[in-house]
């Protein structure tokens, strides 16, 4: 699948958040970095559709249309709590699948088949308020993986878990078949990405071989 953004401006108010953005992406496994307040979040929310350019357009396979973007490419928030919004486990995972008013029987079989996929069945009937950090996440994926998505847009999944969760979500996440964006501080997870996309001041500043751009921010970060 290919992404494009043509010449695409967010703006905030009277803050230009992103700006003449143009930038086409087609690889499996791409990395977004930059220093807080970069852009970089901005940058990730435009893929699905939750940010809206004030110029510019973001295309999925050469269509300009937000409810493409939403329909195929999901997303999994920093912090789980702002995506998991019911009490149960099956119930927030029905949510979504509900709103595409899908029989019943097809609501089941795709909650059961994401849960067990991830080796998850036994948290499907679980209060969501007495999850680990780690079991919101992957539930926070699950949510994304039961839409079936081409692609899946991670902003920050790692910041909120302890080491060894944090390797788990990334192993599942380098595992999944879908097109993966991460944006990330983690640099050591993203080395084995196919691309990486470097943000600063609302700008594009370096893009490609992760190894190179992400030595080149280190380099810079310590001057």
């Amino acid at each position: 699948m290919n992404i494009e953004f043509a010449d695409v401006t967010v703006k905030k108010g009277d803050v230009t958040v992103l700006r003449d953005i143009s930038i086409r992406l087609s690889e499996r496994r791409i990395g977004v970095i930059g220093r807080n307040g970069s852009g970089k979040s901005t940058f990730a929310r435009l893929f699905n559709g939750i940010e809206v350019p004030a110029s510019g357009a973001v295309l999925l396979d050469g269509v300009p249309e937000r409810k493409n973007l939403r329909r195929h490419v999901g997303f999994v928030f920093q912090n789980p709590d702002n995506q998991i919004v019911y009490p149960i486990v099956e119930e927030d995972l029905a949510f979504g699948l509900k709103n595409l008013k899908l029989p019943k029987a097809e609501i089941e079989e795709r909650i059961g088949h994401a849960m067990r996929s991830l080796g998850l069945d036994h948290l499907r009937t679980r209060l969501t308020h007495q999850l680990s950090g780690g079991e919101k996440q992957m539930i926070a994926l699950v949510g994304a993986l039961v839409m079936h998505p081409r692609m899946i847009v991670f902003d920050e999944p790692t910041t909120l878990l302890d080491l060894w969760n944090k390797q788990k979500f990334m192993e599942t996440i380098n595992a999944l078949p879908q097109h993966v964006v991460v944006v990330s501080h983690d640099l050591d997870l993203l080395r084995g990405f196919d691309r990486i996309v470097h943000i600063e001041a609302g700008r594009i500043v370096a893009d490609g071989d992760p190894a190179k751009v992400l030595d080149n921010y280190i380099a810079s970060s310590q001057c």
